[in-house]
């Protein structure tokens, strides 16, 4: 005989954390035994959509058709004191398993029923880790179970847990039934978790009007299918307003467009740049078999699973032979060698590979998110995410090695070591490069000159070709006919420093490229002041060893500038080992940049002629930061808060170009970044660099002086302009409109 329940209210309180297993056991103890408890959708709104879903099986056919089909096997899990399984048996589907880690309502449920529907099965078990073999069912029924499971507040690793263990346990084509309130982050666990190799579909539960609930329930299917296709989901929530609540369908609605949309990115062939998660959830296929000839780039790490995020590339080895070293390695590219092509090349990635003899090879790109920490911190860091990227059973396999390329350099002389109260330790080297581009071996050896801050952890903050001096080369043609000791003398002079000067032509960093080519957007003004002899008057905040400031003298000839620099001894240094000078063209301020630009406004203000104020002005910040807590390596954050960047808009007055290098460890920082342009800026580009986490940012407050209707005629007219070759049209194919 069933017990007389305390009241709801009293029954409820007792719960409280819905993960607990003693406040269950207590929950159904105050309930009594012998009845029925729904948390929602009633067996009367349910017969209909869940019969004709288990009927529809394919091969398996219907529970009690008897013709020779098997009857699916149903797990229902969480099930508690629900009516469902009763119901669904009496429909004819006998093959039922019913868990819940409540023994209490286990030992009720199969009291209950264990004369009356002999082969339904019960098990103390917990859902988030079951002991089931592989592939057990064919149908997984969640009523509620993952809801219960994903309190608000309690994060996703108990639901992401069970969702791991019930695909584990559906067969292939099985189908992962989940009626649920479909509660933001549940729902956003769903789409996420069943996004690579499922069919998803996803309706209401029709109730009836004289006990419509305050809250609607949702039935999403999950069909198993082939890992790695990605398929839109189907809904009917359009179709089911008429008994749906319609505040929960529309936030529904919303969900499943916004996750529609991501989808048919994956499958619209574009190479979307995937995280490691997406390949645990089979975005490539299966990671435990090796699939000769795959690569994929992704991201490696999450803020909450490891120290620090790393682009990564997974490589399957073209050829399968008996011959590999390793099953699986890791192959640690640094900063300063990402660039090269053994590295950036997918050609030489593969060639890479066949050297470490692994038959998986996982390539991670250092950069400036990792500067200052400890190799083996990185490799700590990085040996649990790789272990779920390696291939077969890991418990049989070998440690995975790490292997690592050098630095690049392979000579080095230092010229100068100096360390700075603003900047800290610089120094100033040249290198000679490790040969690392393909065949090249005939090409002789190129020098650069270096400007090293040892702030961040070796980042080089300006680089320059070093070339042979044709004065030099004409003193050794005059005395070829010297002495014997002359001549020994000569010989000493030719291999020495002094031979080399600086290459104003070459831009050592891709960004300073990017820079020149985004003058595109102004294009047709530039070629107007040049053509009338009018000068375009440019600010540089930020010198560095001089040499984009000296490239743009040269490569611009119409263009003023003035660059501002903080530190006298950064300054020193330019001109002593770059050969920074000044003269009526280029003039250099020592001082702060946001004070300059706070100066020449009040400046602009006061003349008398306007004149000045009206022609075209270019702003460019090229500074780094000291203080890399706020997430920000390029520019400090004092550049990119609305004080200055209103400053900046009234400094270009009607146009112009404000141009930012903007280098971001966190993806939260840089939109912050890009919504406070957006604020202040009328029309904002982006030219995001592939090879490196760099991206220079346009921003102009007017169309004035704007080539955005024919970018392909304003490139040509840069390139007329132009003194030094720049390749502005591979730059601009990839400049974006923020809008």
């Amino acid at each position: 005989m069933a017990t007389t329940p305390p009241p709801p209210a009293e029954i409820l309180g007792t719960l409280g954390d819905f993960t607990s297993r003693e406040n269950w056991d207590k929950f159904f103890a105050l309930r009594g035994t012998g009845d029925n408890f729904e948390w929602y959708a009633e067996w009367p709104n349910l017969r209909s959509p869940l019969l004709a879903l288990l009927a529809d099986r394919g091969a398996a056919g219907e529970a009690d058709a008897g013709a020779g089909a098997a009857a699916p096997e149903i797990l229902v899990p969480a099930c508690g004191s629900s009516a469902l399984s009763e119901r669904l048996y009496d429909a004819g589907f006998r093959r039922i398993t019913n868990v819940d880690f409540s023994r209490v309502v286990v030992a009720d449920m199969l009291r209950r029923h264990a004369r009356a529907r002999p082969e339904m099965r019960w098990r103390v078990m917990d859902m988030t880790d079951m002991q089931f073999a592989d592939g057990s069912f064919d149908v997984i029924l969640d009523k509620g179970g993952l809801d219960a499971l994903m309190e608000p507040g309690a994060g996703t690793k108990l639901g992401t847990k069970y969702l791991n263990e019930a695909k584990r346990v559906l067969k292939s084509g099985g189908k992962f039934v989940c009626l649920t309130l479909a509660e933001s982050h549940v729902l956003g666990l769903l789409l996420s978790e069943f996004r690579f190799g499922w069919d998803m579909s996803i309706q209401a539960i029709a109730s009836e009007s004289s006990k419509k609930s305050a809250f609607q329930t949702f039935m999403v299917v999950m069909v198993k299918g082939k890992m790695g296709v990605v398929q839109t989901i189907k809904s009917s929530l359009d179709q089911s307003a008429e008994y749906c609540n319609m505040k929960q369908e529309n936030a529904v609605i919303r969900a499943l467009g916004n996750e529609n949309i991501i989808r048919e990115s994956y499958s619209s062939g574009v190479d979307v740049l995937l995280s490691l998660r997406d390949l645990q959830l089979g975005a490539i296929g299966d990671l435990k078999v090796i699939v000769p000839g795959r690569r994929r780039q992704f991201i490696l790490g999450e803020p909450e699973t490891s120290l620090y995020c790393y682009k990564a590339v997974l490589l399957d080895a073209k050829k399968q032979t008996e011959t590999f070293v390793y099953h699986c390695g890791v192959f640690i590219v640094p900063k300063a060698r990402a660039q090269e092509w053994l590295f950036a090349s997918e050609e030489g990635q593969w060639h890479v590979v066949e050297s470490a003899k692994a038959a998986r090879l996982v390539m991670v790109f250092l950069d400036s998110r990792h500067a200052n920490i400890n190799m083996d911190i990185i490799k700590k860091d990085l040996s649990p995410l790789i272990k779920d990227l390696e291939p077969g059973n890991p418990e049989e396999e070998a440690p995975i090695p790490f292997m690592m390329a050098g630095d690049g350099v392979k000579q080095r002389d230092v010229l100068e070591e100096a360390t700075s109260e603003i900047t800290g330790p610089m120094v100033v080297e040249d290198v000679v490069y490790e040969n690392a581009d393909g065949d090249q071996g005939s090409m002789p050896e190129k020098m650069f000159r270096r400007l090293v801050f040892g702030r961040s952890s070796g980042l080089v903050q300006s680089e320059a070709l070093l070339i042979r001096d044709p004065h030099s080369d004409e003193t050794d043609k005059k005395n070829k006919n010297a002495s014997a000791t002359s001549k020994k003398r000569r010989n000493q002079k030719k291999g020495s420093k002094n031979s080399l000067r600086i290459d104003r032509s070459f831009l050592g960093s891709s960004y300073h490229s990017s820079i020149i080519s985004g003058l595109s957007l102004v294009a047709s003004a530039l070629s107007a002041a040049s053509a009338s002899g009018e000068k375009v008057s440019t600010t540089v905040i930020g010198l560095g060893a001089g040499c984009f400031p000296m490239f743009l003298r040269g490569c611009l000839p119409f263009v003023d500038i003035e660059v501002v620099e903080l530190d006298p001894l950064v300054a020193e240094l330019a001109k002593k080992y770059f050969g920074f000078s000044v003269d009526e063209q280029l003039k250099m301020h020592l001082g702060d940049g946001i004070k300059f630009v706070e100066d020449s406004v009040a400046a602009n203000h006061s003349a008398s002629n306007g004149s000045a104020r009206n022609s075209i002005k270019i702003l460019v910040i090229d500074v780094d930061s000291s203080d890399l807590s706020s997430g920000l390596s390029c520019p400090p954050e004092n550049f990119v808060e609305d004080p200055f960047l209103q400053k900046a808009k009234e400094l270009l007055s009607e146009g112009g170009l404000f141009i930012i290098n903007l280098v971001s460890r966190s993806s939260s920082v840089r939109e912050m970044v890009v919504s406070r342009l957006k604020v202040v800026f009328e029309h904002l580009y982006s030219l995001q660099l592939e090879e490196d986490i760099n991206e220079v940012l346009f921003a102009s407050p007017s169309e004035r002086y704007l080539d955005i209707n024919n970018l392909d005629a304003a490139v040509a007219k840069l390139k007329d302009l132009l003194k030094f070759p720049v390749d502005v049209e591979s730059d601009i194919k990839k400049l974006q409109r923020l809008r």
